[in-house]
């Protein structure tokens, strides 16, 4: 029965990965926390760990998807890329070690903030006009300076990089679905070397049947194995979403991901 709950989540992964940016973070993190439940304090640390495994593969097929046109917007980011990296493991060695309530807390709390943000200030829900060829949209939405503390917050929490780095986009006049593609080869910065961290150290802090340091093996590859099919379709033949549907429904989705997690707490 878990794995079948777990693929049918996988398949939603799968969608917000290609719709949305999100790796599998947002909706990772409150499921495996309920699988988990029964780990006690490291379930949090299994969540978060679990969500960067999951967020690298779907994150590296969707990026494979992407139009090259798009990704070029990223051509000599390389100082970017590698902040990132730093900030992912930084921030997913802080995760290993926390109590429990400061991760749980700090996802809701991250989230909550992201959502007033998003709904107070000016330019993600309606997005102003501007040349979409510029390259430069990306360089000024993200400056390199932005990697580590990005990469940190990101591996730390379990949410990939797309809760900052599209609304960041999207404010530069970035179109939601070139924003949200871009997000992925981003969150394979940061997600690499944090589960890299999770699997190499992770066994120090929490142990158990199915894992691998601190990640849920097993519920990794049943998320995916619905989830992978999923990104592939829509990669190929991605639905066309209105800005404003589109700016709302990611807006919901946060809101859904910190209630899930604040309710299993």
């Amino acid at each position: 029965m878990t794995f079948l709950i777990l693929f049918i989540v996988g398949l939603a992964v799968g969608v917000t990965t290609v719709l949305f940016g999100f790796g599998g973070g947002f909706v990772t993190v409150p499921i495996i926390l309920l699988v988990d439940a029964s780990r006690g304090d490291d379930a949090v640390r299994i969540a978060v760990a679990t969500s960067a495994l999951v967020m690298v593969v779907n994150a590296v097929i969707a990026t494979i998807s992407t139009r090259q046109k798009i990704l070029n917007r990223l051509r000599g980011r390389r100082a970017l890329f590698i902040l990132l990296a730093i900030g992912g493991v930084a921030g997913a060695g802080a995760a290993l070690f926390v109590p429990d309530a400061v991760a749980r807390w700090g996802f809701v709390a991250y989230i909550g903030v992201t959502i007033v943000d998003l709904l107070l200030r000016p330019g993600f829900l309606s997005r102003r006009a501007t040349d979409e060829r510029s390259d430069g949209i990306v360089a000024r939405a993200l400056p390199d300076a932005f990697g580590i503390p990005v990469g940190a917050i990101a591996s730390f929490l379990g949410v990939g990089g797309s809760v900052m780095t599209v609304p960041m986009m999207r404010r530069s006049g970035m179109e939601m679905s070139t924003a949200t593609s871009l997000a992925n080869p981003l969150t394979i910065a940061i997600a690499v070397p944090a589960m890299v961290v999770a699997c190499a150290f992770g066994g120090g802090v929490a142990s158990g049947a199915g894992l691998v340091g601190t990640v849920d093996v097993a519920s990794a590859l049943a998320l995916l194995v619905g989830a992978v099919p999923v990104i592939v379709v829509l990669r190929r033949q991605p639905p066309r979403i209105p800005e404003a549907v589109h700016s709302w429904a990611y807006l919901v989705l946060l809101v859904v991901a910190a209630a899930a997690v604040g309710l299993t707490g």
